[in-house]
């Protein structure tokens, strides 16, 4: 406030210089305070980014399904055994009759027959049978079916496509064979256990006349073939069937 009301009016203002000033610098003191929390506001965001990108793991990007597992294969029928070794089986233990008295069997009804083969099937109507054949001296076959749990034969059946030549190859088989059917399952059997599923008069390899044995082990099921000479009764092969 002026003492005097005299002189010029910037006399009278002269003690607003410092008010002024004053003003002037608490303006300049607040604008760098803002700046300088602006700074430190800048520098706590992007110290946090920094340490965003250095402390923490990368994003993982979004993993896709994964694909259904493929259906295994289906299991072999009979557990892990092969359709063939299956079926072994299912019917070899069915088999109460031999093949020797299938055979007898199928002589008693066609008299004055020699056996030719015998296999062990599947019947018709279920349950297992022997499906023989006998034939007379001059060739002319019969098939005979003799049930394998009861030794029942069916009535024989001729060999409707046999014709003249196949009757005078067949007859000459049975004359040049000199070991028996059962002679060639005792020389197969001495060497594999097991049970005769079939066997068979017919040539093997170059045209030799043999015996075919198959043995079927009761362990895995696998079957085992036996080519015997028909003529001198040695093992002309050996082979194992593991399918």
């Amino acid at each position: 406030m002026c003492a005097k009301r005299i002189g010029t009016a910037g006399a009278c203002r002269r003690p607003a210089a410092p008010r002024a000033l004053g003003v002037v610098i608490a303006v300049a003191a607040a604008g760098a305070l803002l700046a300088g929390c602006a700074d430190e506001d800048s520098g706590v965001a992007d110290g946090a980014t920094k340490s965003s990108a250095a402390g923490s793991p990368a994003p993982r990007a979004p993993s896709s399904p994964s694909a259904p597992a493929s259906p295994s294969a289906p299991a072999s029928p009979g557990g892990g055994l092969t359709e063939d070794q299956a079926e072994r089986r299912a019917l070899v233990p069915q088999a109460k009759v031999t093949y020797e008295q299938a055979l007898t069997a199928a002589i008693a009804a066609v008299p004055a027959t020699e056996p030719v083969s015998a296999e062990l099937e599947g019947a018709p109507g279920g349950g297992a049978a022997w499906e023989t054949e006998v034939a007379t001296a001059d060739g002319t076959a019969h098939t005979v079916r003799v049930d394998a749990a009861t030794g029942k034969a069916d009535p024989p059946r001729a060999e409707p496509d046999q014709d003249a030549e196949d009757k005078r190859e067949l007859a000459g088989r049975l004359g040049r064979s000199t070991v028996t059917a059962q002679q060639a399952v005792r020389t197969a059997s001495a060497r594999q256990r097991g049970t005769v599923s079939s066997v068979e008069l017919g040539g093997f390899g170059n045209g030799t006349l043999s015996w075919a044995v198959d043995i079927v082990t009761q362990d895995n099921w696998n079957k085992t073939t036996y080519d015997i000479g028909a003529t001198d009764g040695k093992i002309l092969r050996k082979h194992v069937d593991r399918d």
